[in-house]
């Protein structure tokens, strides 16, 4: 049995334009879990430069992304050096651009949001886009085009600009089981053999397989 291998660079037969992020990402403030993809049909190689914008070196945040996510063309993740001043008559970066002498890049910026952080089993739709320091849940859905200036519930679907959240996938007490169960961290051999409950419907099923895997 061959088993998936999340460091291939192209793990759909006969396309190049999807591509597991550990196999294409070499970055040391970006995390990413097995399994999670971008798919561009420009080349998904490019998806630090295109995707992952004014991630700057003096600023120091993270983009931390769990595993399987499903990542569409032309999603942005927008750091923390995007941010400008806002508390005075002027937003241009002057320290930044060498108009104080002696003044760090940024530090004339808006306090730094965090980390981004996207869970586990997130799809993100076509051109996305995640603002600084948002946490997105376990199971969520972003829409295609949303402008995500928020955390996300796990496994909740928002769309629109600004964001907004129309539904839960299940309800509360599914939504707790899944959390729960985390069949995400489960060995990728046993993901396999319980394929077929994990994208069921049936939670009793995917207990039982949760119970088996534990004992």
């Amino acid at each position: 049995m061959r088993i998936p291998d999340p460091l291939v660079r192209n793990p759909v037969q006969g396309w190049h334009g999807t591509a597991y992020l550990r196999a294409i990402v070499n970055h040391p403030r970006i995390e990413v879990g097995d399994f999670s993809y971008y798919d561009d049909s420009r080349g998904p190689e490019h998806f630090v430069a295109r995707c992952v914008r004014y991630h700057f070196d003096f600023v120091g945040d993270r983009l931390v992304i769990g595993r399987f996510v499903a990542i569409a063309q032309g999603a942005q993740f927008i750091m923390n050096g995007a941010n400008h001043p806002m508390g005075g008559y002027s937003t241009f970066p002057f320290g930044t651009f060498g108009f104080v002498p002696g003044e760090p890049p940024g530090a004339e910026g808006d306090p730094p949001r965090g980390d981004t952080i996207i869970g586990n089993d997130v799809w993100i739709g076509r051109e996305a886009v995640i603002m600084p320091g948002v946490k997105v849940g376990d199971g969520a859905i972003i829409g295609a085009h949303a402008v995500v200036t928020r955390d996300v519930a796990p496994y909740a679907i928002v769309v629109g600009n600004p964001a907004r959240e129309t539904r839960r996938r299940f309800d509360s007490a599914t939504i707790d089981a899944l959390l729960d169960i985390r069949w995400w961290d489960w060995p990728v051999e046993q993901i396999m053999r319980h394929v077929a409950a994990i994208r069921g419907t049936d939670l009793e099923t995917l207990r039982a397989a949760a119970r088996e895997i534990a004992s």
